[in-house]
């Protein structure tokens, strides 16, 4: 009998893992389930172009719609998981269907954490993670109509910047001293922030918001600090939270996400886990890393349908992600939770730079601004973990292509001696 591979959820790195599959040659049952009526999509531009109706969702779809039919894929799109029992190896639907798997990826990514405040469900009060979602805050959308953005994350960060262009009076709250500024430093805090207010947007720091009111629809916000912000609708980004509460009882690890090895795979036989909800181990890095962003849910799913097949290898793709807003580019590669050093190349006031963070003299990490060029040839130095120089990674003329092939050559001969 043919074996029959379930993948949980339609998101990018389930619609990647079906596909490579079967590019792979495996002749066996694919079967993909997502809880969205649509076929697998990528949510970067639900925050961008399609939310300001630069872009139909056509254009977002990871393969064409008819692709899932013509590779001879089973598709339950609008169909929910509740249950995985992995004695068995059978996955329940909400209808009360069982579906029996040889082998089943988890790929159910994340959904937005709830602001666990009075008048959260009233109307005018958005998430953003679906191309639903998307849809009904661009339907609000107008010039001279006035926003709340809560949380100044990329999704926050980018929303603000998708409805400042389209003439939304904008403000932002969150409880930080700046944009990001947990993530990449006062700097580059500061940077996004006179970035913003350049365009226009109203930013309260350091308070948070304590109550949405309106009678039947959203009328103001007021914050912890007893702000009353007048407004047409609101935005909740504050992040997301792993979508696996229907593994409990399966026995699979959980430790903020679905623990995985370098092979996708959990520590039950036969299931394994790719996307935002997968904690796994990069060998890089030395450590288990969760990552939410388009390249890694991309990338991963291929690696974990491979190791499905007999055929992975050990998933060591250095992070990279990307944010536009208004005019800026943002790419961001490698991975790094604290620094202790930032080198900045470029000229940081004119937003047009990139800034290495650095540990004991190795570079964890870098982000481009407005200098995507620059930031692609900086991951060799990353994925080697280089030590630099921090005047060569100053200087502008220095090419960082040299550097990173120096570095490597470095390290070999490095290997050698110590071999």
């Amino acid at each position: 009998m043919s074996a029959t591979f379930v993948i949980v959820g339609a998101g990018q790195a389930g619609g990647t893992a079906a596909a490579i599959l079967r590019e792979e040659g495996f002749a066996g049952n694919v079967i993909l389930i997502g809880a969205e009526a649509q076929p697998p999509y990528e949510r970067p531009p639900l925050s961008k172009q399609y939310l300001r109706g630069e872009m139909p969702f056509e254009h977002t779809l990871v393969r064409p719609a008819n692709f899932y039919d013509e590779q001879r894929v089973q598709t339950l799109f609008g169909s929910y998981v509740t249950r995985l029992d992995a004695g068995d190896r059978i996955v329940e639907l909400a209808d009360g269907s069982r579906i029996p798997y040889d082998k089943v990826l988890i790929a159910t990514g994340g959904r937005p954490r709830r602001l666990a405040v009075p008048g959260r469900d009233l109307e005018g009060v958005y998430d953003l993670r679906t191309v639903g979602d998307a849809a009904r805050i661009r339907a609000e959308i107008a010039p001279g109509r006035r926003a709340v953005v809560v949380g100044m994350g990329f999704i926050g960060a980018e929303v603000a910047a998708s409805l400042r262009s389209c003439g939304v009076d904008v403000v932002m709250v969150a409880p930080s001293r700046l944009p990001l500024v947990h993530i990449l430093g006062e700097e580059i805090g500061r940077l996004l922030e006179g970035l913003h207010r350049d365009h226009g947007v109203e930013m309260i720091f350091q308070d948070a918001v304590a109550a949405i009111e309106g009678v039947g629809r959203v009328e103001r916000v007021t914050t912890a600090a007893g702000r009353h912000l007048a407004c047409d609708f609101v935005v909740v980004g504050v992040g997301i939270e792993p979508a696996i509460e229907f593994l409990a009882g399966s026995g699979v690890q959980v430790d903020n996400g679905i623990v995985v090895d370098e092979y996708c795979r959990t520590n039950v036989a036969g299931i394994y886990a790719a996307g935002d909800n997968a904690n796994h181990y990069h060998p890089l890095f030395g450590r288990h890393i969760r990552v939410e962003h388009w390249q890694n849910a991309l990338k991963q799913g291929a690696a974990a349908a491979r190791s499905m097949l007999g055929r992975g290898a050990p998933y060591d793709e250095v992070p990279w992600f990307w944010s536009d807003q208004y005019d800026v580019n943002l790419q961001y590669g490698g991975f790094h939770t604290e620094w202790d050093e930032l080198i900045v190349r470029g000229r940081l006031a004119e937003r047009d730079c990139v800034a290495f963070y650095l540990k004991d003299g190795r570079i964890m990490a870098a982000l481009g601004v407005n200098r995507g060029k620059e930031l692609r040839r900086s991951m060799p130095l990353i994925r080697a973990r280089a030590r630099v120089d921090p005047a060569t990674l100053r200087d502008e003329d220095a090419d960082l292509r040299q550097v990173a092939s120096s570095s490597e050559d470095h390290r070999q001969h490095s290997a050698l001696r110590s071999g």
